[in-house]
């Protein structure tokens, strides 16, 4: 069977494919067509923790192993690591085994850009991306390979001008000039808040892309409250998304809270009024694990890959 490095990935899925797997991925998941349990988690924490996530679609199934550790960089390790398996959904037979870290920042690019995109204003003129770790870069270069100018901003100013570099793109001078942008995208460890009560402004949007774990936060539970509120899946986000803190608060309710996936699959609505500000949590679904394994495997006799065998 093939078993695609980081690099096989990223030459097999490319963002703007990424973008459009991932956004038929949640359509089909809104429909019922594609299944998954919440993930599983097995903390460490402080150190980190593990998530075991399995889906079923598209005539695959999908089991991903990964984890995140915020200190590993500082070990000079990834923060992100893991291994995706994808299956025959007719014959339990193993297709293929894929390097995590690059679905999973193929996927979070492509989830944080569809959010924008989908709730954002139509006339929105500016976007930035806080945090360019890897996940954070792939949501800029997701941003650029759909024709769309992207600004960047990190706590580490030399990793920023190191991304921008990569990228093509720009620095912003602060991170209060970052957070204002029209679709802002937040990909941090979730460490800090950094978007406190009564910040943003009418008509942002923001894709909160890094509280994806019990006891995360990148918002403050205020502010959740004075926004309209979608996520990527309600029972992950309300036990362990950025959604949890305001839930168990009772600041907000299910009934108060829209799955992105109605939204692309038009049963519900998106933004309603070019004032309304609208927040995007995202702890990230297997079912969209399931859409970049899926491309990259159909591109698998293209590629020049290692094979393992059973």
């Amino acid at each position: 069977m093939p078993f695609f490095t980081a690099r096989a990935v990223e030459a097999a899925v490319s963002p703007d494919l990424a973008y459009a797997a991932v956004r038929e991925a949640f359509v089909a998941h809104a429909r019922g067509e594609w299944t998954m349990p919440p993930k599983l988690y097995l903390t460490n924490y402080p150190a980190g923790d593990f998530r075991a996530m399995p889906a079923l679609g598209g005539g695959h199934a999908l089991l991903k192993w990964v984890t995140s550790f915020p200190g590993n960089p500082a070990r000079g390790l990834p923060t992100v690591t893991g291994l995706v398996v994808l299956s025959d959904a007719e014959t339990g037979m193993v297709q293929a085994v894929l390097e995590a870290g690059a679905v999973t920042a193929l996927r979070t690019g492509a989830a944080a850009v569809i959010a924008a995109d989908a709730l954002g204003r139509s006339d929105a003129a500016t976007s930035a991306v806080v945090g360019v770790g890897v996940n954070g870069r792939a949501a800029a270069r997701t941003f650029l390979a759909l024709g769309r100018r992207v600004t960047l901003w990190d706590v580490d100013a030399t990793r920023a001008r190191h991304a921008a570099a990569e990228l093509g793109t720009d620095v912003v001078a602060s991170q209060e000039e970052a957070l204002a942008a029209d679709l802002l995208v937040t990909v941090t460890p979730g460490k800090t808040i950094l978007i406190q009560e009564g910040s943003l402004r009418a008509g942002q949007h923001v894709s909160l892309m890094g509280a994806d774990g019990p006891g995360k936060a990148e918002i403050a539970v205020g502010e959740l409250a004075r926004a309209r509120l979608f996520c990527d899946d309600w029972e992950q986000a309300s036990h362990g998304g950025e959604l949890a803190a305001a839930v168990e608060a009772g600041a907000i309710v299910r009934e108060g809270v829209t799955e992105l996936g109605a939204v692309l699959a038009g049963t519900t609505e998106g933004r309603r009024t070019a004032d309304e500000i609208t927040v995007f949590d995202s702890t990230g679904l297997a079912i969209q694990d399931l859409a970049i394994a899926s491309a990259a495997y159909k591109r698998a006799d293209e590629l020049d890959l290692p094979r393992l065998e059973l």
